[in-house]
């Protein structure tokens, strides 16, 4: 089929950027219309919706060019028009109008995430704060937080058998967390005693990462003043801590239903059980949610943009958060279809990444 440009669509060799009003407005239409019904539209009703009367043949003649482009296709036999993901990425980043909160808004994040501040400890409160960013977005939200974050209060050794005990640690939230830990042959109850000693009078205050830097630089210096199965004890016991990274980084999910909304056809749901398969296989989500704590800011993935989610065409808004020290210590976000309300969970997800660094004191 011969190109056709008939209302300067496209200037010379210009790229997407280049549309012209009146092509935008028919993009924007679109697009609009598949984020607000997922449904394709015709040239017969987007001729009554764009700012400029164009009769349903001009209309029909941009949508060709717009296909050409890659920006939208025709699913089917459909006369009517979807954005594909290509189409999805330049609605984004270069036509839509991410608006701030509105008073109201905020005020209604600030008094749903406010309940979660005073959860007894920082997994039960990113769980609270995940279940109402679900609700604020209608979508699934997912939170990517290292289990090491929380502050030291207390640490114990509880011997089981012989050669194993139970370390017990207890942090400033009231976590706790429970290791098994091999012990060395012939390791009297003393040396437990006084590894606990040790520990306990130079963690307090210290996550698990800053304790292991700080014991490792005072196991050095004490080796003359601790008995050589105590020092066995104490470096076996911050050997347990390292764990793997399974153990280092938790995936917590809520809102799983949501996905369930709204679903238009049978390859909906087939999208959507295909999204629950990859957020069951945490190891990929840990991957990509990672990628945020290296940048500042919220991060949007696309459909294919992100190889994980390619086959159920799901987007993801990520954003980092921090603690009291500033420092990146996890990302939280939402997951869902690629037909998300963007300009709306954006600035939301932006705002309750904000709360929670707050909650944690960054």
């Amino acid at each position: 089929m011969a190109h056709h440009d008939p209302i300067g669509l496209i200037a010379p060799n210009a790229g997407l950027a280049q549309l012209n009003e009146r092509s935008r407005d028919i993009f924007r239409q679109i697009v609009e219309s598949y984020l607000a019904t997922g449904e394709p539209v015709g040239s017969r009703n987007l001729s009554r919706l764009i700012a400029v009367p164009l009769s349903p043949a001009s209309v029909r003649n941009v949508m060709s060019d717009l296909e050409q482009l890659g920006l939208i296709y025709a699913p089917h036999t459909s006369a009517g028009r979807l954005p594909t993901e290509l189409g999805l990425r330049f609605f984004v980043d270069a036509l839509m109008q991410v608006g701030d909160l509105t008073e109201a808004e905020r005020s209604s994040i600030q008094t749903q995430l406010a309940a979660v501040g005073r959860a007894q400890s920082v997994e039960a409160a990113l769980g609270e704060a995940l279940t109402r960013l679900s609700g604020l977005t209608r979508a699934a939200a997912v939170v990517l937080t290292a289990k090491s974050n929380s502050r030291l209060k207390h640490i114990e050794f509880v011997r089981l058998e012989p050669e194993r005990a139970l370390v017990v640690l207890v942090g400033e939230d009231g976590q706790v967390e429970n290791r098994v830990l091999t012990l060395p042959p012939g390791v009297p109850s003393s040396a437990l005693t006084e590894a606990t000693n040790f520990l306990n009078s130079r963690i307090r205050g210290r996550t698990l990462a800053e304790a292991r830097l700080e014991l490792e630089t005072a196991l050095t210096q004490s080796r003359a003043e601790l008995d050589q199965l105590t020092q066995k004890v104490i470096a076996a016991g911050i050997a347990s801590w390292s764990g793997g990274e399974t153990e280092d980084r938790q995936l917590i999910v809520r809102g799983h239903a949501n996905l369930l909304e709204d679903l238009h056809a049978l390859e909906d749901l087939e999208r959507v059980k295909s999204l629950f398969d990859d957020l069951e296989t945490k190891r990929g989500v840990i991957d990509l949610l990672g990628r945020a704590e290296r940048a500042e800011g919220v991060r949007i993935f696309i459909g294919s943009e992100n190889k994980l989610f390619s086959l159920s065409g799901s987007s993801t808004i990520i954003a980092p958060y921090s603690d009291a020290s500033g420092r990146i210590v996890g990302v939280l976000g939402v997951i869902g279809p690629t037909r998300l309300n963007y300009a709306r969970v954006i600035p939301t997800v932006d705002y309750a990444a904000r709360i929670v660094s707050r909650m944690l004191g960054g």
